[in-house]
């Protein structure tokens, strides 16, 4: 079953919201209509990447490392345009 991490950017500042799922449609959908808490109060946010992975373990692999101090510094640079991956 394939895994989904995905990145979310407030569009009022400079909050990143990181998260994974095996349903990335139907999640993207509960953050931006505001039925998910942890995001609620970032709206209105933007998708700003999706990363595809082979099982929930690699998901939350890639998860933590976006939520590291250089996987911050990468969603960044995704965030602007110029990460070249």
């Amino acid at each position: 079953m394939e895994y989904y991490v995905y990145v979310l950017k407030s569009e009022n500042s400079e909050t990143y919201y990181k998260g994974l799922t095996n349903q990335v449609e139907r999640r993207i959908k509960e953050h931006f209509l505001g039925k998910s808490p942890s995001t609620k109060h970032l709206l209105p946010l933007k998708l700003i990447h999706v990363e595809i992975c082979a099982s929930r373990e690699e998901a939350r692999n890639v998860e933590k490392y976006f939520k590291s101090g250089f996987g911050r510094e990468i969603i960044k640079e995704i965030s602007a345009g110029v990460a070249k991956w």
